[in-house]
């Protein structure tokens, strides 16, 4: 077999001394995408410090430690400032280059963002640790990583440019080759496969890795999920067409819905042309560190997401997904709609032009195949992600939209056809007096939080957010357990219906938590359709509304959903605030 020529990355690789040649190089995602596929990105970084030296001594071509949904849940979940994260993985790894996740125009959220925003939000990341940025559009439109890109280049960063990888009617290799040699003439310094639901087949995996390698000449990276139970294979595959790093995660954080095992992966290499070097014994003394942390988490691992299902050929969700669908589910108190769920998503990515699966529209198909089943009625209630997608403000779909859905979800309103950001004016100088005058800035980057979440950053900003508590492991034992005491209750007062939610308090006590008036005897009551967090209220008691007025927003399944007047009158009485956690069928106010 020829041995490939080295491959020089930019002053990057001068800085680490990284080259790349016959052997295969390994990107370990252990501290990102691995926990955010098994265990919905509930790692805590001080769970990750004590094991970063060892981490570094491996020989990683990189560490994925940054991105995807980690900026989010460490806000919203574990009162945790991202930044300080990165800044603190920085200070303890000294060799190995620091990877992020950064999902093009959308950061690390779930719309775009304006183009300063993005300039300066790639600007802090380099400055705050990040060395190399993989970079990727949900889409697969380059115009949306165009000034991501940039702006890392000129920040000497490395870049390695995406293509999401998907099966469809409308995705074939030749797309992928053609990307590629698009991002290679913008400049990116390697290029990776991101196959984000474990799709690819080792034919495909050897076929697409050598079609590329034909016509690119910077390294390609295959990333792939074990969802379906091919990526060790198709990982192998790629070895043998040519392939130059290979996503992995330590074993107890592996398989499943995560990415193959480090340690299987350097074990089968080792005596092949593609023999990582790498030393297992120290990979021991890791492995035994994230037994425990799963140890740790294991009341939130949820066993589906550790399943191998060869279903997901079919439905193609990709490894956070899963997790994260689970979770939504549990808190709409309908883990019982799963299969339906997953039936129907198909059907909307077709219905929405078969985008790949991977975040934000993931979240848009996930959210609006459980929105038309729970709700009985196909896209009876849309979030305005979904319309914005339909819109054309996520960019191109890879398929045509049929005009009748087009109708159905956007009315009389057209899609667009130009690169969606160039219609953001900038936000920068806005959400910083924002920012100022909610006095939540106590340093630089509380701005760029502020812009990215302005849900739910004021609050963690503010000092106002509480860790998530960790759920604790179930016992296995045969003893039958007593039957847990009911903790919510209706309760009736002057003929009005209540919901109250009764939780411990320690030492025998018990407390009530939550009162919720129910819709049950009040005439014009607008309930609410799902669990979520309200956002906005737009009106105020009083106030005369149109029948369709929009009159609050409601978060859920971290999407926002309008709440429209279902009829025309006065605001009688508004039960919710802002901030507020409200359940299925609590009354948020009255119209009369």
């Amino acid at each position: 077999m020829a041995i490939r020529k080295y491959h020089k990355l930019n002053n990057y690789t001068a800085k680490y001394g990284l080259e790349i040649m016959a052997q295969v190089k390994l990107t370990d995602t252990t501290l990102r995408d691995a926990h955010q596929s098994l265990i919905a990105t509930r790692m805590r970084t001080r769970d990750m410090l004590p094991i970063a030296e060892k981490l570094d001594e491996v020989g990683f071509f990189s560490l994925e430690v940054w991105g995807g949904a980690t900026f989010d849940s460490s806000i919203r979940y574990l009162n945790e400032d991202p930044w300080d994260r990165l800044r603190a993985l920085k200070k303890t790894v000294k060799k190995t280059p620091l990877q992020m996740l950064l999902r093009g125009q959308n950061l690390v959220g779930y719309r775009h963002y304006s183009d300063d925003i993005v300039i300066k939000f790639v600007e802090h990341a380099a400055e705050s640790g990040v060395d190399i940025f993989r970079i990727f559009d949900a889409v697969n439109d380059i115009r949306n990583m165009e000034v991501a890109i940039k702006t890392a280049k000129r920040m000497d960063a490395h870049v390695q440019g995406t293509v999401c990888y998907t099966i469809s009617p409308v995705h074939p290799i030749p797309l992928y080759v053609k990307m590629a040699k698009e991002l290679q003439a913008m400049g990116c310094d390697s290029l990776c496969i991101k196959d984000m639901a474990g799709l690819i087949s080792p034919q495909c995996a050897f076929d697409l890795t050598q079609a590329l390698k034909k016509e690119i000449s910077i390294p390609v990276d295959l990333h792939s999920h074990c969802t379906s139970g091919m990526a060790p294979m198709s990982y192998l595959f790629a070895c043998q067409a040519g392939i130059d790093i290979l996503d992995t995660a330590f074993s107890p954080l592996a398989w499943g819905t995560s990415q193959p095992p480090t340690e299987t992966i350097v074990a089968a290499l080792q005596g092949t042309p593609y023999d990582t070097h790498l030393d297992l014994s120290l990979m021991t003394e890791i492995k035994k560190y994230f037994e425990e942390i799963k140890e740790k988490y294991r009341g939130i691992l949820d066993p589906i997401s550790e399943r191998i299902d060869t279903d997901v050929l079919k439905y193609q969700i990709p490894g956070g997904m899963l997790s994260n669908l689970v979770s939504q589910l549990k808190e709409q108190n309908a883990l019982d709609k799963y299969d339906a769920v997953l039936a129907e998503m198909p059907k909307v990515r077709e219905e929405l032009g078969y985008p790949p699966l991977v975040t934000p529209t993931s979240q848009i198909v996930g959210t609006q195949a459980v929105l038309n089943v729970l709700m009985g009625e196909r896209y009876k209630v849309v979030p305005k992600e979904a319309k914005d997608y339909v819109k054309g403000l996520y960019g191109c779909t890879p398929a045509p939209i049929s005009r009748e859905l087009i109708a159905k979800i956007l009315g009389d309103e057209q899609p667009i056809t130009c690169r969606p950001a160039d219609l953001l004016p900038p936000e920068l100088d806005k959400v910083t007096e924002e920012a100022y005058a909610l006095g939540i800035v106590k340093k630089p980057e509380d701005i760029l939080t502020y812009a990215l979440y302005p849900a739910i950053a004021p609050r963690f900003l503010r000092g106002e957010a509480k860790e998530e508590a960790l759920l604790a492991p179930k016992q296995n034992n045969d003893n039958e357990k007593a039957a847990p005491l009911p903790t919510e209750f209706k309760i009736e007062v002057d003929g009005d219906i209540f919901d109250v939610r009764i939780v411990s308090v320690g030492g025998g006590g018990v407390a009530i938590k939550e009162i919720t008036q129910r819709p049950e005897n009040m005439d014009g009551a607008i309930c609410a359709s799902m669990q979520g967090m309200v956002l906005k209220v737009k009106v105020k008691k009083g106030d005369s509304v149109g029948k369709g007025d929009v009159v609050l927003v409601l978060e859920a399944m971290k999407m926002e959903n309008n709440i429209h007047a279902p009829h025309a009158g006065t605001v009688k009485d508004i039960f919710i605030k802002e901030g507020s956690t409200v359940s299925a069928g609590d009354a948020l106010l009255i119209i009369g």
